[in-house]
């Protein structure tokens, strides 16, 4: 008869995605993750199949807890100038706040796994769509209300957008500082006119 498992799989991935977060993934070794989880690594093994299963599952939950959630506030409808800066503002107080100088896990996974992983790179990349068409939703929306100027192509503003929240993140990983952060994302919003 098979054991059942005597772990809560949904806290054990959310301890793992904070230290995949904080360390990346060639940083957090398998006891880093035995130690987080307090899971055993024989029953990590057979939850998750190894670790980069367990990665794969943290960055399902990451999507969970901020991407989609994202999504939602883009989708409110509110004026696009102001929803936009409220998205910036809110990314830049996430950063401050959380201190420990912990990396986005798209960031991390953009730069350190999709060479070499396809399984990474279709999290990563379909994650980045997910928020890329939101923002340009926001964007098109925003134009077509003369909100925000025509003079530039919406899928562009969004790609934009995208970028400078993932360089808010590696920034704030680098340096929390808000007054800079801030500097970063009130420039951020010029363009879009």
């Amino acid at each position: 008869m098979a054991r059942l498992r005597e772990f809560d799989t949904e806290r054990a991935v959310e301890a793992a995605m904070n230290a995949f977060c904080r360390n990346g993934y060639d940083g957090t070794s398998i006891q880093d993750l035995v130690d987080v989880t307090g899971v055993g690594r024989g029953s990590l093994y057979t939850a998750f199949g190894s670790k980069e299963g367990l990665y794969l599952a943290a960055m399902d939950r990451y999507r969970e807890h901020y991407a989609q959630p994202l999504v939602e506030v883009l989708r409110q409808g509110a004026p696009g100038r102001e929803l936009l800066r409220e998205v910036l503002v809110a990314a830049v107080d996430d950063i401050v706040r959380d201190g420990s100088r912990r990396a986005c896990m798209i960031v991390g996974a953009a730069v350190g796994r999709i060479a070499h992983d396809p399984q990474v790179a279709s999290h990563v990349q379909s994650t980045t769509e997910l928020l890329e068409e939101a923002l340009y939703q926001v964007v098109a929306e925003a134009q077509a209300n003369g909100e925000l100027s025509t003079e530039r192509d919406p899928r562009n503003l969004a790609r934009y957008l995208l970028a400078t929240m993932h360089g808010l993140r590696v920034m704030g990983s680098i340096k929390p500082d808000r007054e800079s952060l801030m500097a970063v994302a009130e420039t951020a919003l010029h363009p879009l006119g």
